[in-house]
């Protein structure tokens, strides 16, 4: 299944099924339950598992068990993100998501506890997740472990943060 150097960037041909997902807790965990098998834009859905996540438990947290959360969820998707990359023989497949899901609770949990300031929030995680301005894309290329699947969307939930702090500053949300 997996190509010769686990952690290329080179395509291949392995395409994950739904029974091959839920065939480890890894998998599961690194495919965000699978919402990174729907296709298009399988980040843009695993962004929108990790909104609903939030609205339903981590939201209601208090903050210190909020902060333990997104540490611990970081370090999981570490170890589950490189497991399932060296499976798939390749370090980054798109149908990992949680990255964007840990990530966007991060910007969730900055930002203002409105649905519209969520919205924007979301629109704009998205954006610097695909367009990955400077030193996004520089983690992105280089850091081909489960580290750097989960680091580039920290940093682009930083670049959102500061836009989003701008927007409050400027008092764009009600």
């Amino acid at each position: 299944m997996p190509v010769t150097d686990p952690l290329s960037d080179t395509p291949h041909a392995f395409k994950p099924t739904a029974a091959w997902v839920f065939g480890s807790l890894p998998r599961v965990i690194s495919f965000g339950f699978g919402s990174g098998l729907i296709r298009p834009a399988p980040g843009t859905w695993g962004t929108l598992l990790g909104w609903l996540l939030w609205v339903v438990g981590v939201s209601r947290l208090p903050d210190p068990a909020i902060a333990a959360v997104l540490v611990l969820a970081f370090a999981l998707g570490c170890w589950t993100c490189h497991r399932v990359g060296r499976e798939m023989g390749k370090a980054d497949d798109g149908g990992m998501v949680w990255d964007e899901v840990v990530a966007f609770w991060l910007v969730l949990w900055l930002t203002p506890d409105t649905w519209i300031a969520q919205l924007v929030a979301f629109v704009v995680f998205r954006f610097f997740d695909i367009a990955k301005p400077p030193p996004i894309s520089f983690f992105d290329k280089h850091f081909k472990n489960g580290f750097g699947v989960m680091w580039d969307d920290i940093v682009a939930a930083a670049y959102s943060l500061l836009l989003l702090a701008v927007l409050v500053r400027l008092e764009v949300f009600p």
